[in-house]
């Protein structure tokens, strides 16, 4: 094993940190049966210090019904009476675009790797076709309860606060004559039916596209015929009827087109018309090994990706059995494929209506604030980015303190400086207007050398990183892909400046993406610092990916896929052996998702020594916790709330010198083996200090959480036994930050 140069003293002492970013074969997964869950594990607990303690069969939970369980949290928020109705709203509209895109991707995969032969058991212990089964009854529950929950309690609600979700028929006949006015001027135009016979072949079903089936009959040949209708995607998804001061009244676009279909269908008579819904394959696989143009191959396979096979038919539950025979047998999906809902179908348009201005009806208002480090006090402005960083190393914690004063103002002043010579950024997912590649556009035009790591394959992102990468080139960018095989997934920002007869970097870690938009949604952390080692452990890091560097060792990051998930393992174990010393010992991790069987085995070897283990995951977990013999020292929780929980943090009690990293990093396959990622180690005790606390307030007895059973399910805790709601970390931290006072100069 390769390892870097010694760590000076804030380094991680004996932990195999370096090693070149190429791809590292992957331990292979437990296949036994799984043990019931509740039982004991099958093995005496407890081991001779130093062995490795027997681990059981069964371990781990299944990822695939663990992300099932995660998008019932997310409709917990919806059923939830305390959340303002129109977030209650917006969670189902989230909740039904996470199920969309785990069809288009984790299903239609599972189902790809079963025809292709290439399904193997999962570490689970279930076999590719239970697990499909198993997701199947489990999504159909949850759907069912999407669809009683919008129908018997957001509806209802929202018609008591004059917000009405109306079908045609329950619109009056003065807001029907106003709604064929708009299907006249703003939606005929716009619609083609398509008719399937002889002639006409069955039309190609987008994915996700909201379509009317419809029967129409000749009245002379007395003969029907069956037409496809696709609802326009970019037009409102729920048309206004009537809006007053007082009340909005809303009707679905496809009730709107179906009340007119006769003006598509002239001297035709419509016998019926059922909205269906399709969600295909849409996961992009491109063999980069043999790709000589990286761009123009994922740019193909794009295009292929709109025919990918379907995976999930959505249709009413009113549907006529001849017409869903025509179309399953057309799209070619079985009976275990087919969603019947209620209607209406497509409940993602709810976000629409959750961004009404009802302020009564949302969250409070929330504006990030600045940093106090960043801040000028006498004249309220963003001071100087450079000599705040030079004074000290800034944590920032997104959305809480404003990344549009804080990340995008040190790239934008470093694109504006003359004195900055080059700037280095990765750049994974970023928005539609981004300031963050109009500063690095700005940078080259000036003459500043940039470089930018734009990952292509950024799953759903890929046209508009394509389109980035293009308009970066243009202006002059140095734009890379990163490597062959690996997606670059870390956050990182790299800046040299001349300083007298100096050069100095300042650099940016984070563990989000830089989307001044999404920034406001997610919560992420961000280390600003001028930190040499630091600093040159990052620009290594972008010559691995701009060049050819197989062999660079860092000493204050960990890199993923080589050694991060040594470093981790070597982390936890060290817990154990401080432990057994009778030093300070103890894991806090924060991740999104954990699913990695080695990492868990190390923690499971920690719980069995007597470590105590506290875990926040928001998505999936795959770890058992609270098993005899195993995990009995493991505890696992789950935040959601109105921002996105995305930061990942890493901290071990190490005997009493805490060690904290934070990065990009989750504990999943993807993100260890076939992704470049990077943790940072923090050294500012503050620092250190400040994420205990959060994590400490997060994981406590008194703060509203979902807790981890062994057998896989969840349970909400948001008041105590004397019905005393719990705290709200959330919102905890928008009141702490804004009584944050700021320092004077």
């Amino acid at each position: 094993m390769t390892t870097g140069p010694a760590p000076d003293p804030d380094g991680l002492a004996g932990v195999p940190y370096a090693g070149a970013v190429a791809e590292a074969p992957h331990a292979g997964a437990v296949t036994e049966a799984p043990y019931a869950a509740g039982t004991e594990a099958p093995y005496a607990a407890g081991t001779v210090a130093g062995e490795r303690p027997a681990l059981p069969p069964g371990r781990f939970l299944d990822r695939e019904l663990s992300w099932l369980r995660f998008n019932e949290r997310v409709l917990e928020l919806a059923e939830d009476e305390q959340v303002p109705l129109l977030e209650r709203a917006r969670y189902l509209a989230i909740y039904a675009s996470n199920l969309d895109e785990f069809f288009m991707v984790r299903v239609a995969g599972l189902k790809r790797r079963i025809a292709t032969g290439l399904a193997v058991r999962a570490a689970s212990g279930l076999q590719p076709r239970e697990v499909l089964e198993l997701i199947s009854t489990n999504a159909r529950e949850l759907t069912e309860r999407h669809a009683a929950c919008f129908r018997d309690e957001i509806r209802p609600a929202l018609a008591k606060e004059g917000i009405e979700l109306l079908r045609w028929d329950e619109a009056t006949e003065e807001e029907r004559e106003e709604l064929r006015e708009v299907f006249l001027a703003k939606v005929f135009p716009v619609l083609t039916p398509l008719a399937v016979d002889p002639a006409h072949p069955f039309p190609y079903i987008s994915g996700l596209s909201l379509n009317l089936a419809v029967v129409v009959r000749n009245p002379q040949t007395g003969l029907e015929h069956f037409a496809r209708v696709k609802v326009p995607p970019l037009l409102p998804r729920f048309v206004p009827a009537s809006v007053t001061n007082e009340t909005a009244r809303f009707v679905p676009l496809e009730d709107v087109i179906a009340a007119h279909l006769d003006q598509m269908f002239p001297g035709m008579d419509v016998l019926a018309h059922h909205a269906f819904r399709v969600t295909r394959n849409e996961d992009v696989e491109v063999e980069e090994d043999e790709a000589e143009n990286l761009l123009q191959a994922i740019e193909r396979e794009l295009m292929r990706r709109r025919f990918g096979p379907p995976v999930r038919l959505e249709v009413e539950e009113s549907i006529d059995p001849t017409v869903l025979d025509l179309l399953a047998r057309e799209l070619g999906v079985g009976a275990s494929d087919i969603y019947y809902q209620p209607g209406p179908l497509d409940l993602t348009g709810l976000h629409g209506l959750a961004d009404l201005d009802r302020g009564e009806l949302q969250y409070p208002s929330f504006v990030p604030r600045t940093h106090p480090a960043l801040h000028e006090a006498e004249r309220g402005e963003s001071r100087d980015v450079f000599a705040a960083i030079r004074q000290a190393p800034v944590l920032l914690h997104h959305p809480y303190d404003s990344f549009a004063t804080s990340v995008q103002a040190f790239v934008e002043q470093a694109a504006a400086d003359p004195t900055v010579l080059a700037i280095k950024q990765t750049l994974y997912r970023t928005s539609g207007d981004s300031p963050i590649v109009d500063a690095l556009i700005d940078a080259a035009v000036a003459g500043k050398q940039v470089l930018v790591v734009v990952e292509i394959k950024a799953r759903f992102d890929e046209q508009a990183n394509i389109r980035w990468a293009r308009q970066l080139e243009q202006a002059g960018c140095h734009v890379v892909y990163g490597i062959v095989g690996l997606k670059t997934h870390a956050k990182l920002c790299l800046v040299v400046r001349r300083e007298g007869e100096e050069l100095r970097r300042y650099a940016h870690i984070g563990t989000g993406n830089y989307h001044p938009k999404t920034a406001r949604q997610y919560e992420d952390l961000g280390l600003l610092t001028a930190d040499p080692v630091v600093a040159e452990d990052v620009n290594r890091l972008f010559n691995q990916l701009s060049g050819y560097a197989p062999h660079t060792t860092f000493r204050r990051l960990a890199v993923a896929p080589r050694f991060l998930r040594d470093t981790l393992v070597s982390l936890i174990r060290g817990e154990i052996a401080h432990h057994r010393a009778g030093r300070p010992a103890g894991i806090k991790l924060k991740v999104n998702s954990i699913v990695d069987e080695t990492v868990i085995d190390a923690l499971y070897e920690a719980s069995q020594a007597g470590v105590p283990v506290r875990l926040l995951v928001r998505g999936i977990c795959a770890l058992r916790p609270g098993v005899a013999g195993l995990s009995e020292n493991i505890e696992v929780r789950s935040i959601l709330g109105r921002f996105l929980e995305h930061s990942r943090v890493f901290l071990f009690a190490a005997g009493g010198r805490p060690v904290c990293l934070i990065g990009s990093a989750d504990l999943m396959h993807r993100n260890l083996d076939r992704r470049v990622e990077a943790l940072v180690r923090l050294t500012e005790p503050a620092h250190v200090e400040a994420l205990a606390q959060l994590l400490d307030t997060a994981l406590d007895e008194r703060t509203a959480s979902w807790r981890l059973g062994a057998d896989g399910r969840w349970q909400r805790r948001s008041a105590g036994a004397d019905g005393t709601p719990l705290l709200d970390l959330q919102s905890e931290l928008v009141l702490a930050h804004a009584r944050r006072p700021v320092p004077q100069r």
